[in-house]
């Protein structure tokens, strides 16, 4: 049995988990980080990600034109948080991450090398309301390098600390109890798992060769959330959706399990909001996948036709890129678990982008040559590879060529799950394109969608990068025509642990304070258990990871 103490024990080494330690390493205290995968998957679900971060007011977008403000932002994320009486601890939170975005955000990473992408990308761009959900204007800053980009200092801090004897790290090491003595929490126990080779990502053995027992003056939960469990997901899934999928993709790896919530339930926690969830609906499966039902979201332009399985158009606000829950819920109320996206090359070389470091090798790789390669012509590469391999993807020259391929699609995965088909009448699609081409013709249009477009291409931004000049999707110059299945994608628990707003646990006896037990991350609802309240504005989930952890650390040091 492995055995020490240190002051700050750590259950997680995700972004939140390396933010957290080092921030504790860093007020003076000696920190033990566990993990339940290998060396090879450091800084968790981040690695993966875009590496999109919620600023406001930053050079950057002073430098695009777009004016934003603190009280703009904030409320930007009162209208989409729609917090309830119980949000009383989120709240606050939301106030002090809005404080921090606003502030010492952008120059905190800038002064450990973090740098962004110059265009500044228009997330979440709401549900058509002053009042109500969305970004009025772009703040998703894309980081140069991608989530390895964010996370590369945190792991080089990590290093600093290793070699200076502050910091221990044991990976493989899951923790199935946190140790209790006298009403405060003291240390986690658990079981040593076998070493793995396994490549980052891939689900890895849970043979189990030994157990520890280790103590600390106080103990952080940075365990991330539950998308790689689907069980856990339908368990949770709010009425307020409609039904869970009967099929999801997975947007995270199969160690995004959830499995430390109902420890801390047992040593007395509190959950709050275990309900609410952030799952896309842009969803495609992954060709060259790397864990179970691996699954790709498209972040995509505005300009794309959005039709349900049964081939109808998409209501206002549900555009692409604009209110991800409110079509999550439309969506999961047509008795269906795909919808479509019907466009053309021209369309898809501009506007289409994959979230995903891996996807993304020119921003990953910080490459001003592949870079520049998005401004010619032809899609970007693994645009193109889905194109080639992915089983969602349909080309074809003629409308009725392009919907006998979408029932094509439904019908074999109908094959292999036993599911009742649904096919699409090619007349009643050709009718959707034919009023859609109709208004595309001149500036004017009385098409929301259009005037959306229109907007979008008004911002410099867009114009450049994400928004394609309208045209007649049947225009032969365009095509060919494209559809792309879409299906929903796993992915952020928005609800968590219920900390106050120094990270420590709050109990769901009372509501008084569990002595030595601290929470940061997803596990968290990035903080207070729901920060986000029921909508994200995205660029805020590493966000909430890094400001969450920060805090966590800090106050767990003493």
């Amino acid at each position: 049995m492995s055995t020490h103490t240190s002051d700050v024990l750590v259950i997680g080494a995700g972004l939140s988990g390396l933010v957290a330690a080092t921030e504790a390493c860093e007020s003076g205290a000696t920190v033990t980080l566990l993990d339940q995968e290998s060396e090879a998957n450091l800084g968790g679900q981040a690695y993966w990600s875009f590496g999109g971060l919620f600023l406001v007011d930053s050079p950057e977008q002073r430098r695009m034109g777009i004016r934003d403000s603190r009280d703009l932002a904030g409320r930007d994320w009162w209208g989409s948080a729609q917090f309830e009486d119980h949000d009383v601890r989120p709240r606050q939170w939301a106030e002090a991450y809005l404080d921090f975005a606003s502030g010492p955000k952008r120059e905190w990473l800038h002064g450990m090398g973090v740098r962004f992408f110059p265009i500044v990308g228009w997330a979440e761009r709401g549900d058509g309301t002053a009042h109500g959900h969305g970004n009025s204007v772009p703040r998703f800053h894309i980081t140069w390098g991608t989530g390895p980009g964010v996370l590369a200092p945190f792991v080089a801090r990590a290093k600093e600390h290793i070699r200076a004897g502050r910091l221990r790290v044991h990976f493989r090491h899951r923790v199935t109890d946190l140790v209790t003595e006298a009403g405060r929490v003291t240390g986690a126990s658990g079981t040593v798992l076998v070493d793995d080779p396994a490549a980052r990502g891939v689900a890895s053995s849970r043979e189990v060769v030994g157990d520890f027992d280790l103590r600390a003056g106080a103990v952080i939960v940075t365990s991330g959330g539950i998308g790689g469990n689907h069980d856990m997901v339908r368990a949770q899934w709010p009425q307020r959706l409609g039904t869970p999928p009967a099929r999801m993709l997975t947007g995270v790896p199969a160690y995004v399990d959830g499995s430390m919530m109902p420890i801390a339930q047992a040593a007395g926690a509190h959950i709050l909001n275990p309900d609410r969830m952030w799952h896309y609906v842009e969803g495609i499966g992954n060709w060259d996948s790397v864990w179970p039902g691996h699954g790709i979201r498209i972040l995509p332009g505005p300009s794309s036709l959005w039709i349900d399985a049964e081939g109808r158009r998409l209501p206002d606000p549900a555009f692409p890129g604009f209110d991800t829950m409110s079509t999550l819920r439309h969506l999961r109320r047509t008795g269906h678990d795909h919808s479509w996206f019907v466009l053309t090359q021209r369309i898809i070389e501009k506007e289409f982008a994959l979230s995903g470091s891996e996807q993304n090798p020119d921003l990953t790789g910080k490459s001003v040559r592949q870079l520049a390669g998005r401004l010619g012509s032809g899609a970007p590469a693994p645009i193109e590879a889905f194109l080639e391999h992915g089983e969602d993807f349909v080309r074809a020259d003629s409308v009725a060529e392009l919907v006998a391929g979408m029932n094509a699609v439904v019908a074999r995965e109908s094959d292999e799950s036993g599911a009742d088909p649904v096919e699409l009448d090619p007349q009643r699609v050709a009718d959707l394109i034919a009023e859609r081409d109709a208004q595309v013709d001149n500036p004017f249009s009385k098409d929301r969608q259009i005037q959306a477009i229109h907007a979008a291409r008004g911002y410099l931004g867009d114009k450049i990068m994400r928004a394609v000049a309208p045209h007649r999707l049947t225009d032969p110059a365009a095509g060919p025509l494209i559809a792309v299945r879409l299906r929903v994608l796993t992915r952020k628990t928005l609800g968590g642990l219920h900390t106050d707003l120094q990270g420590r646990v709050l109990s769901s006896a009372d509501g008084s304070v569990i002595e030595g037990l601290f929470a940061a991350g997803e596990a968290a609802g990035f903080g207070g258990g729901g920060v986000h309240g029921h909508n994200a504005l995205e660029g805020t989930f590493l966000g909430g990871c890094l400001f969450s952890g920060k805090v966590a650390g800090r106050a767990a040091a003493g």
